[in-house]
């Protein structure tokens, strides 16, 4: 399988015309009756020897902790580290494999959050080894340039500013949702930031972005939640109506910037507070299978209709806001 990165390479390369390029992504959406952003390709899985790969990484990884971390714990950490960083030098860098780099990206981070954690007290555990796990998100990126790298650094970037704060004012703990609420929109700004930068959907900055939106909108919709009580038993008709109406605004910001991402990563809050709500107004049976029945439908016509629905949405706004995403033709 070859992604719009590989062919980019080729036309650097001088393998491929840049007007051949253009013609075989026309003729492949023309194929598919849908534009080439409208697809939001990714690569995960390039074959079945990223699974074989994934598989002996995590086998390896595993074992020289089992093996190492009884003659010394720090030993085994630094052996996991070090064994991510090199594993990714042959098969992100060289091999450009795209799940053993996403598998070996959160293996190093996680490895040095874990490893510099274990020397810290309990109340320092989370703002050092996030601070640790941003700067080792940073020189993964600096070396190996995996999309999914700067979605890590910044989830450890914002619970480093969060557990940080909360040290220093303990007092702000009840605040910790309305803090990742306003975390979530900086995370969907950064995502866009890195969306206009592509809007053709043909580089490596479009996979970022794409990880960007799946942290961003939990961010964002789980404290929206919480605010209208979902979680705290307020299943009142005005909740219902709230949920649907944030889940409608939801879907319309998705398909305006042409991301399923964004709104399919918050799918499973809906899903949750949809069927509780049924529950309490006497479906116990069937709240979950009712509410899957509708929302599976609903998504599905969206599916069907995407192209036309963004069109006419994008057919209403400004200019200005258009020019940084997705074209609709």
């Amino acid at each position: 399988m070859y992604t719009d990165e590989d062919l980019n390479i080729a036309i650097k390369d001088g393998i491929f015309s840049q007007n051949d390029v253009n013609e075989f992504r026309k003729s492949i959406s023309l194929s598919k009756e849908s534009s080439l952003p409208d697809e939001e390709n990714f690569k995960l899985v390039g074959g079945f020897n990223d699974i074989f790969v994934v598989i002996a990484c995590i086998l390896l990884l595993s074992s020289s902790v089992f093996v190492l971390s009884p003659m010394s714990e720090s030993l085994g950490y630094i052996s996991f580290i070090l064994i991510s960083w090199v594993l990714a030098e042959f098969f992100v860098l060289k091999r450009k494999m795209s799940l053993p780099a996403i598998v070996l990206l959160i293996s190093f981070v996680g490895g040095v959050f874990s490893f510099v954690s274990s020397y810290t007290s309990e109340l320092e555990e989370f703002y050092i080894g996030a601070a640790a796990s941003t700067f080792a998100a940073y020189l993964h990126w600096i070396r190996f340039k995996v999309p999914i790298t700067i979605a890590a650094g910044t989830i450890s970037l914002i619970v480093l500013i969060i557990s940080s704060i909360v040290s220093i004012f303990p007092s702000s703990l009840e605040y910790i949702l309305l803090m990742a609420f306003i975390f979530g929109i900086s995370a969907f700004l950064f995502a866009m930031y890195w969306d206009s930068s592509d809007t053709s959907r043909t580089t490596r900055k479009s996979d970022v972005a794409f990880w960007l939106h799946l942290v961003s909108a939990p961010l964002i919709i789980h404290p929206s939640f919480s605010f209208l009580g979902i979680y705290s038993g307020n299943d009142s008709f005005f909740s219902m109506f709230s949920i649907i109406i944030l889940y409608v605004l939801m879907t319309i910001v998705s398909i305006i910037i042409d991301r399923r991402a964004f709104m399919v990563s918050s799918l499973v809050y809906v899903l949750y507070a949809l069927s509780s709500i049924i529950e309490t107004y006497g479906g116990v049976a069937y709240s979950f299978a009712l509410t899957g029945v509708f929302m599976g439908a609903s998504l599905l016509v969206l599916s069907a209709f995407w192209h036309r629905v963004r069109k006419y949405l994008l057919s209403k706004l400004p200019s200005q806001i258009k020019s940084y995403i997705p074209k609709v033709n």
